[in-house]
C-alpha cells in the first residue's frame, strides 16, 4: 500500500442544551462528544477510515491538557510526515514508522491504533474481502459473522431509571445491560437489587470506574462490600472496580469470587496482557481504537485463548468504531460478545421510553445507513474492508468545538 495522504478531522457532536447529572458528591455536565476521523489515501485513490478519540475517559479528557483538536493536528502533522510517500507492505510497518517519531508514548499508541484500523480497511478494499476474512487467516479460525450485543448505557439516575432502561433493552433482545452507578452506596445497592429482580434472561453489568475517580471516594471497604453484593445478586461482571494499574486491588477483590472486568483504560497492548496475567479478571477489554488496532489487540486475544479469561472488546463511540471492533469479534478465537453504546434517538431501537444516555448524533451519521442489528444481534458487513461507507459530510456538519466534553462540579467546592 503506497500512502499518498493522511488526513484527520476533529469533529464535535453538541449536547444542546448541556445535560447535568447528579452523582455521589457533585454534578457532571455533558457538553458534547468529540471524534477524530482519520482518512488514509493510497496513490491509486483508495481510502481507508478509522476513528480516534471517541472514547475519552469518562471522568477526564483522554489527553490531559490537550484536546481532540490537538490530536487531529498530531495525526495531520507528525504522523502524516512519517507515513506519506511510504510503501506499507505489512500493516505493522506503519507501527514502526510512528514509533520512530518523537511523539510521547500515549500519542504514539493512539495514532498507531487509528492508522492500523485504516490500513486493514485499505487492505480489505484492495483485496476485495472483508477485514474479518483477513483476520481469520491470521488467527486460523472460521468467521462468526453474527454476534450478540450487550447494551451500554445508564448514567447517574435513580434505581428505577436504570430498571426502566433495562426493561426496554431486554425487550429489544440485547444480551446484557451495562450501566454506570455512582449515586451513593445505598442507591448503588438498591439498583443492583432492583435490576436483579427486573431482568429475566438478560445479564446486567456494572461499569464502576465512577467509584475510584470521584473525589468523594467510597473507600476500600465500601467498594469491597458493593462488589460482593453485586456478585451475590448475579451481576455478570463488575468493571474497573479499582484504578487501572491497581493490580493488587483487582487481586484482592477477585479473592471474594466476584467476576471482574477491566482493561479499557490500559495505555498499551502490553498493559492489557499484564492485567490478564494477574489472574484477577474474568473479562479483558481491549479496543482496536485504543490498543494499536487489530494488530495490537492480538497479544491479549492470544493470551486469553484457552484460559478462563474472555476477551470482550470495549467499544464506546460511533458506529464506525462499532463495526471495526465487530470485525475483530467475528474473527478472533473464543471472542463472542460486543459492547453497543446506547445514545438518544438510536435509529435501531424502537423501545420506549428512550433508553439512550445522551444525544450523540455524529455516532450514527458518520456512516451511510445503519448496522444490521436484529433482536440484539449484529451481523458484520461482508463488503470489502470494514464494509461500510463513511459519510464525509460529517466533516462539514460537525465542526470541532473547543472546550471540555464533560465537566465535574463537586459539592465540596461550593
Amino acid at each position: 500500500m503506497d500512502i499518498a495522504r493522511v488526513d484527520s478531522y476533529a469533529l464535535s457532536s453538541p449536547i444542546d442544551p448541556p445535560q447535568d447529572r447528579s452523582f455521589h458528591g457533585g454534578t457532571r455536565r455533558l457538553n458534547k462528544r468529540d471524534v477524530v476521523l482519520v482518512v488514509l489515501e493510497t496513490r491509486d485513490g483508495e481510502q481507508g477510515f478509522a476513528t480516534a478519540g471517541a472514547s475519552s475517559s469518562a471522568m477526564r479528557e483522554y489527553f490531559e491538557g490537550d484536546s481532540q483538536g490537538t490530536f487531529a493536528d498530531v495525526l495531520g502533522g507528525t504522523v502524516a510526515d512519517a507515513l506519506e510517500g511510504e510503501t506499507i507492505t505489512e500493516v505493522t510497518d506503519a507501527h514502526d514508522l510512528i514509533s520512530d517519531t518523537n511523539l510521547p508514548a500515549h500519542l504514539q499508541t493512539e495514532a498507531i491504533s487509528a492508522v492500523d484500523v485504516a490500513l486493514w480497511d485499505l487492505r480489505g478494499k484492495e483485496l476485495g474481502t472483508p477485514v474479518y476474512d483477513l483476520l481469520t487467516d491470521e488467527y486460523e479460525t472460521e468467521p462468526a459473522e453474527e454476534m450478540p450485543l450487550y447494551a451500554s448505557g445508564g448514567m447517574y439516575m435513580e434505581p428505577e431509571g436504570y430498571v426502566e432502561q433495562a426493561e426496554v433493552l431486554e425487550e429489544e433482545g440485547f444480551f446484557g445491560y451495562k450501566y454506570r452507578p455512582g449515586i451513593g452506596p445505598d442507591g448503588d445497592r438498591r439498583t443492583v437489587e432492583q435490576l436483579a429482580a427486573a431482568t429475566d434472561e438478560m445479564a446486567f453489568m456494572l461499569d464502576v470506574h465512577t467509584w475510584w475517580k470521584l473525589r468523594s471516594s467510597y473507600g476500600d471497604d465500601t467498594v469491597q462490600n458493593l462488589v460482593e453484593h453485586a456478585a451475590r445478586e448475579g451481576a455478570f461482571w463488575i468493571e474497573e472496580p479499582v484504578e487501572p494499574d491497581d493490580h493488587e486491588g483487582y487481586t484482592s477483590l477477585a479473592e471474594h469470587g466476584a467476576p471482574l472486568a477491566g482493561g479499557e483504560s490500559k495505555e498499551s497492548p502490553s498493559g492489557l496482557v499484564e492485567l490478564g496475567e494477574t489472574g484477577a479478571v474474568d473479562f479483558l477489554q481491549g479496543d482496536v481504537r485504543h490498543h494499536e488496532g487489530f494488530s495490537g489487540c492480538r497479544p491479549a486475544i492470544e493470551f486469553c485463548r484457552g484460559r478462563d479469561v474472555e476477551f470482550v472488546p470495549h467499544n464506546f463511540g460511533t458506529w464506525l468504531g462499532l463495526i471495526a471492533n465487530a470485525h475483530l469479534v467475528a474473527a478472533a478465537p473464543e471472542v463472542r460478545l460486543l459492547e453497543y453504546p446506547v445514545f438518544e434517538n438510536d435509529p435501531t431501537i424502537d423501545g420506549r421510553p428512550d433508553p439512550g444516555m445522551y444525544p450523540f448524533e455524529l455516532a450514527f451519521d458518520i456512516i451511510d445507513g445503519e448496522p444490521d442489528i436484529d433482536n440484539g444481534t449484529l451481523t458484520v458487513p461482508d463488503g470489502p474492508g470494514l464494509g461500510v461507507d463513511v459519510n464525509l459530510d460529517v466533516i462539514r456538519d460537525y465542526p470541532f468545538a473547543d472546550g471540555p466534553w464533560t465537566e465535574f462540579h463537586y459539592d465540596e467546592d461550593e
